[in-house]
């Protein structure tokens, strides 16, 4: 396998290292990765802005009832739940994470709840009106079969007539966009990020260093499927969804195939 050889300048006397591109990712990466706390750490500066605008104008196009029922999956620490929450919706937020549904749950009134949950496994069968799945929370499984079950949950917990949100990234724009290597410091910790792709995915590679310390520690590799539109379309329609528009960007603009930041489906249930 061959080897990068990079210099990570956050270290003491810029120090020199070899990097493995091992894709380690057989076992359930996801897992321990969103309970680490380097990896809340790591993208805790998000674009919060941007995303309760998308937010916003997300709910001002769908215009839902106040009190709707709504489900955010793969809702991490909650804050798009909380969102939704206040503008007068009754939220359930899952996630497969115990470490961010413990922080969200600090957040829970009576229109606002959470549960530790796999989204491969049902949820509230036919109870919602709304379902949301935001910012690539999706793809990180091993098998078809396993996001098939995903997108099985996603359809089965809204009634007739419901809508399921997907927030995906735009794959030909992200390939073409691909940044092989970014170094960021953040509270002392230094992450060396290697990304790569294959034919069927992207690959995300985060190494740590501590601060004071000067060994580099390998911790896990992300991994995300390349799904298209047309994937989408596959594997939404075997579960009785029928997409009913499609945008490309935060601001809800119009989708182009290679120029389009993200793949944003808007689908009904049949």
């Amino acid at each position: 396998m061959a080897a990068n050889i990079i210099q990570i300048f956050c270290l003491p006397q810029h120090r020199t290292f070899t990097v493995e591109k091992e894709i380690m990712v057989d076992k359930a990466w996801y897992k321990d990765w969103f309970n680490s706390p380097y990896y809340h750490l790591l993208y805790q500066n998000r674009d919060e802005t941007e995303a309760n605008q998308f937010i916003q104008q997300l709910i001002q196009y769908i215009n839902p009832p106040k009190g709707s029922l709504m489900l955010d999956i793969a809702c991490g620490k909650g804050r798009h739940s909380i969102a939704l929450a206040d503008m007068g919706f009754d939220v359930t937020g899952i996630d497969l994470s115990a470490a961010s549904i413990t922080e969200a749950k600090l957040n829970e009134t009576d229109q606002l709840h959470f549960y530790q949950h796999d989204m491969r496994r049902t949820f509230r069968v036919n109870y919602y009106q709304y379902a949301f799945n935001f910012f690539t929370s999706f793809g990180y499984f091993k098998t078809i079969r396993e996001h098939d079950n995903a997108i099985r949950t996603m359809a089965d917990s809204l009634q007739s007539g419901g809508l399921l949100v997907i927030d995906y990234l735009n794959v030909q724009y992200a390939s073409a966009m691909l940044e092989p290597t970014i170094t960021k410091q953040i509270e002392g910790v230094c992450f060396h990020i290697t990304k790569w792709q294959d034919a069927h995915h992207f690959y995300k590679q985060i190494q740590v260093v501590e601060q004071g310390q000067t060994a580099l520690r390998h911790l896990y590799t992300e991994r995300v499927a390349k799904f298209s539109l047309a994937d989408f379309n596959d594997m939404l329609s075997y579960q009785q969804m029928q997409i009913t528009e499609v945008f490309g960007d935060y601001q809800l603009g119009h989708y182009h195939l290679k120029k389009s930041p993200r793949l944003i489906i808007l689908a009904k249930k049949k």
